[in-house]
């Protein structure tokens, strides 16, 4: 699994640390209001490393319409920029929610008919990971992996807001049984 992958964002772990300490010694309210303001700032997610796969050209083309297709928001997570920069990945919120389509079918997944799982008409494999669940279509022409972090536990619900896409721009091949 690609190390970037769930990792948590530097910002959510500067939350967490709790109070800054030169807050406590005095300094005015104006000059620590102005670095919160900064430190916000600096901390809006900015474009998150997904890896780009090398499909055919035939499959490159029908996966950019796909994530062109895809929603605005899911689970309610704006959709943000990937690293590097391409038409065959996504990324939502922060820690990012990772989309990439035209990668390989994934280990394990010929095995997987006893294991495919329908959400709103599309049938997906689901292989849970340390922090959260990768999911990936089965039965289309298209293979699409969706990555979703245990911090949006439950992770499938991700895949209700992105099915419409999918059922327009992934031809069903074989449904799921």
């Amino acid at each position: 699994m690609p190390k970037h992958l769930f990792a948590g964002s530097a910002c959510a772990r500067a939350a967490a640390a709790g109070p800054v300490p030169f807050l406590r010694s005095g300094v005015s309210r104006g000059v620590a209001a102005a670095f919160a303001l900064l430190l916000v700032a600096g901390c809006s997610p900015g474009a998150t490393p997904v890896p780009v796969p090398s499909p055919g050209p035939e499959v490159a083309a029908a996966c950019a319409d796909l994530i062109k297709a895809l929603p605005d928001k899911v689970l309610d997570a704006k959709r943000r920029e990937t690293s590097p920069k391409s038409t065959l990945t996504t990324a939502y919120g922060d820690p990012p929610i990772e989309m990439t389509c035209g990668v390989a079918a994934p280990a394990g997944m010929a095995e997987a008919q006893s294991q495919c799982f329908e959400v709103n008409g599309v049938g997906w494999f689901a292989k849970q990971v340390q922090n959260g669940f990768i999911f990936t279509t089965i039965g289309r022409t298209l293979y699409f992996e969706v990555a979703v972090p245990s911090k949006y536990s439950p992770e499938a619900n991700a895949l209700t807001d992105v099915s419409d896409a999918v059922q327009k721009h992934n031809k069903l091949v074989t449904p799921c049984t």
